[in-house]
Parts: C-alpha cells; structure tokens; sequence
C-alpha cells in the first residue's frame, strides 16, 4: 500500500484526503517511481476545486521526483535506480505511482529530489514561453517583455531565463516584497499593482511602445489591460487562470489594437513526444546545472499538511517553489 492524496469530490482544501492505495505494476512503456519530493502548482487548485475537471476519484498533483523501482517493456531510457523527474498528467501528490515513461527524464546528479520536484512543471512551462512562444520575428536580446505574478513558481524561472536571454523583463507582483524578489531574480523592471497601474507604468518604461510580449498566468484581472500593453503585432500568451477564467471577448478588438496575437498554451501539447520531452529537459537541465537558473523553495510541507499548502497557495503566502515532501 502507498499513501496518496485524493479528491472524492471537488471543492476547498477540506477536499483533499491522505489515503492509502494499491500501486501496480508497470505495463508496456511505463516505469513505478518512488517519490522523493512532489511539486505544488496553482493547476492543482484549478483540479481541486474543478475549474479543470478530472474523472473522480483522482489524485492530483503534476510534478514530482524520486527514484525508478520497476521499469515496463520497451522502455530503454530508464533503469531501476535512477533518479528521474517528471511533469506529467495527475498523479503525483503520493508516495509511488505507475507513470508513462515519456514524460519521466533521468534527473542529473547535481540537482536534488526537491529541485527537480520544484523545477519540472514550472521551469518546463517558463521553457516553452520563453523559447517556443514567441511572436512575429522571434525575440532577440533586448526586448521587452511583461510577466505577471514574476514572483511565483514559473516567474522566477522565467526572470531567471530571461535575464540569460538578454530579455528585458517587466515583472509584476502584489507586494514590494515580491517586486523585490522578482528583481533579485533578473527582472529588469518591476511593477506592485496592488498600488501601480501596470499598464501606465509599462507604457512609461516602453516610451509608449508597448511590449512584444505579454505572458499571463492570472487571467480575468487583468486580460484587458495587458492587451493595451502589447506593440503592434504583439502577442497575448494566456497560460493561467489565477484570478479566474477570461471572459469570451470579440476577435474583432485585436485589430484596433495592433493587429494583435493571442494564444492559450499548454505544457502538455509541448510534451506530446518523448523527443521534445527530453529536448526541453535538457534546456532546463542545463540552465539550472550551468548556474543561470537557480531553484528557489521558499515552502515545504510534508504530504500530510497538503491541505494547508493549499491554504497558503491560494492566498497568494507562497513566493517561489512549494514541495510537499515524502
């Protein structure tokens, strides 16, 4: 028997139940790992509470890292023993799991369980945004682009990332606190909107250009005023709901505002084939082991506290990387 945490049904943190379960063994392209540490992400408030439905009884949670106990058929890039890592479809908030082998990658000795619990998901998602999202003409050293919630899980990655890229980074956050942190981590430029209009002050940092790009996690609170902040044939990158989903808006106002692009990505169309898993795990890999990204894990919580991690989550207490730990 494993321990996992299950949701009977959706809702608050009260939701979430440590039970025990039956683990089996893996079929043809699967491993069984032992996890180490597993990863915390607002996409698992958004499957607690349903936002994003899951068939229930499910266990959720998207990242995690430990070592592989059992290997399926056909399944050559991992042996029993290795340390591996992975962001895949729920699972992960548990003490064993059986895990399509594509998403999982040998984890390199010079990154711990908790960062590559903390790293996967997140540092996944802020690779394929700042490498794979990208508007008209690619981004090149110099440009401008806005990140909300810079302080967060991804954020950070991403200020890091960009930092590396010569990007110019506009970060926004709710606190001077968090401001600080973004900067710390390679914002060029930061911005508090619980007392600064963030699109007057990205105009005024972009002499009135706009950004190229515009990377939004948070959703409803501020989808209309980050299309004011794009330059001509800018691009709109939705990949978050945190204050909520967008509302349905009318194609027709992207003209007007500079024949303008708008996406909604997810890490898991990019993580489709196990040559691009493995492509953008090695970018991450080599950005965390070459220093030009660290792992900052600002929260642990062991897996029995789950509930109050949710807590602090969704309050917007946590800065950076949150683990629950095994």
């Amino acid at each position: 028997m494993s321990k996992a945490v299950r949701i009977r049904q959706t809702g608050g943190p009260d939701m979430l139940q440590v039970e025990d379960i039956e683990v089996g063994q893996p079929g043809p392209g699967e491993i069984r790992i032992r996890h180490k540490a597993v990863g915390l992400n607002f996409i698992d408030v958004y499957h607690r509470t349903g936002l994003y439905p899951l068939p229930l009884p499910a266990v959720i949670g998207g990242e995690g890292a430990g070592v592989v106990e059992a290997v399926g058929e056909g399944v050559t890039h991992l042996k029993v023993g290795d340390r591996a890592a992975y962001a895949s479809s729920p699972g992960s908030y548990c003490e064993e799991r059986v895990i399509n082998a594509k998403h999982v990658c040998k984890l390199p000795d010079a990154v711990s369980f908790e960062e590559g619990a903390a790293m996967m998901l997140k540092g996944l998602t802020a690779q394929y945004l700042l490498k794979r999202t990208q508007p008209q003409g690619g981004l090149k050293a110099g440009d401008m682009v806005l990140f909300h919630a810079a302080a967060g899980g991804v954020g950070l990655f991403a200020c890091q990332w960009a930092r590396a890229m010569g990007l110019q980074l506009i970060g926004t956050a709710g606190s001077d606190e968090k401001c600080a942190l973004a900067r710390e981590h390679g914002a060029a430029h930061v911005i508090n909107y619980a007392r600064e209009d963030f699109l007057a002050r990205v105009k005024e940092l972009t002499g009135g250009k706009g950004v190229k790009v515009v990377y939004d996690s948070v959703g409803k609170d501020t989808w209309d005023k980050s299309l004011d902040c794009l330059s001509p044939f800018g691009l709109m990158a939705s990949f978050g709901n945190s204050s909520g989903p967008v509302p349905p808006f009318a194609p027709g106002i992207l003209g007007p505002k500079g024949s303008l692009y708008v996406t909604r990505q997810t890490l898991f169309t990019h993580l489709a084939t196990r040559e691009s898993t493995q492509a953008m795990a090695d970018d991450l890999f080599n950005a965390v082991t070459s220093g030009h990204i660290k792992v900052r894990i600002d929260q642990r919580y062991p897996l029995e506290q789950v509930q109050q991690a949710h807590r602090d989550l969704e309050a917007r207490k946590t800065t950076g990387s949150t683990v629950l730990t095994l």
